[in-house]
């Protein structure tokens, strides 16, 4: 029995890929064998053939005996560990294999950022970015990408693992978001800063008499991800082999007439196996209002998870809450696999060849 990184118990079952290789490997070394036999057996001299000396009587000395014993021993030891060598080469090119159960969630997901720029959120969006760059440092595999929206939407950058170029512009992000952390903050601001965070939100507010369009911007953040297709499922959508997700972080206040809704993009996010989940981004005193009532609800009801800055949770906490969740989630999609595992006849099949070198070794003394 074994025990794999989720900490589940499975069980590990030796299997062989290529049986038949080993059959055919088994079936020349005999015939070789056979044939070393026979030619050996044809020089040794018949009992006609005269004998034109014989070291018998030297080899009667106490001394000789015991070499002749040990030259024997060593050299039965040495073919026998040559048999050995040889039929754990056979087993291992019949390629043992072994079912592995370990967590494949590492290199099988998909995460897009998807924050509201808009002048209420703001504040709580450096919370997220600043969370990711801490949960970066542990990702192996995991693509994510950052589009921010109010309303219009910027993708900051695209779907990648490049890790470095990912911390380096969620550092970017969190600099620019320094100065908007309160109102005194902004009232306080410098021009350089002011210039600095006009230019991380360039291209999020492209319409007029128009702010947070979450429909919108959701539709954007899920057009980052492979399979999507506005609307219309296809077969990549259909046969996503990488667990898509949207993080969304919003207040849900809607100021304008948006293209498609909240419900609507959530519509055609589930069309192609996009799960969004939703963090409110607001402030406490508005959580209890109808926008945010009815965001979980349009969340919760297309399968993602709500969640709200209640009892004094953090933004730190809400997300690594989602990671969580969705780790889990992909803990219990996890598929076994084969895997070779010529580990074990590796090493005894070396250490057969060494010790049978050291006894041609002593041999040849």
């Amino acid at each position: 029995m074994g025990v794999n990184t989720s900490g589940k118990v499975a069980c590990v079952m030796l299997q062989w890929h290529w049986p038949w290789a080993a059959l055919a490997a088994a079936l020349v070394a005999c015939a070789i064998i056979i044939l070393v036999v026979v030619a050996c057996s044809r020089k040794r001299p018949s009992a006609d053939d005269h004998v034109v000396f014989s070291l018998g009587d030297d080899l009667n000395t106490e001394h000789a005996s015991r070499l002749l014993r040990q030259w024997r021993a060593l050299s039965r030891l040495s073919v026998a560990l040559l048999v050995v060598a040889l039929g754990l080469s056979i087993a291992m090119v019949a390629r043992p294999s072994q079912v592995d159960e370990g967590d494949e969630r590492a290199a099988s997901r998909d995460i897009i950022l998807c924050l509201d720029v808009s002048g209420s959120t703001l504040p709580y969006d450096r919370e997220v970015i600043d969370t990711y760059l801490k949960l970066i440092e542990h990702f192996q595999g995991e693509r994510i990408g950052l589009s921010i929206f109010n309303s219009t939407s910027r993708t900051v950058f695209p779907l990648t693992d490049d890790y470095e170029l990912v911390r380096e512009q969620l550092t970017l992000a969190s600099e620019a978001l320094k100065g908007v952390q309160s109102q005194d903050d902004i009232d306080q601001m410098s021009d350089e800063d002011y210039q600095r965070i006009s230019d991380w939100l360039e291209g999020t507010q492209n319409r007029k008499n128009a702010t947070s369009l979450i429909g919108d911007g959701v539709v954007s953040c899920a057009a980052m991800l492979p399979g999507f297709t506005y609307g219309q499922t296809d077969e990549q959508g259909d046969s996503r082999t990488r667990a898509a997700s949207i993080v969304l972080a919003t207040d849900n206040v809607v100021s304008g007439t948006p293209t498609y809704t909240l419900s609507e993009a959530l519509d055609l996010t589930e069309q192609t196996n996009i799960t969004v989940d939703g963090l409110y981004s607001g402030p406490k005193s508005s959580e209890s209002d109808q926008t945010t009532a009815d965001m979980r609800s349009a969340i919760e009801t297309h399968g993602g998870v709500f969640l709200t800055q209640s009892n004094g949770t953090s933004v730190d906490e809400l997300v690594r809450d989602i990671e969580s969740r969705r780790d889990q989630e992909s803990d219990s999609k996890a598929k076994a696999a084969m895997i070779d595992a010529p580990g074990p006849w590796l090493l005894a099949m070396t250490i057969a060849l060494i010790a049978w070198m050291v006894c041609v070794w002593r041999l040849r003394r």
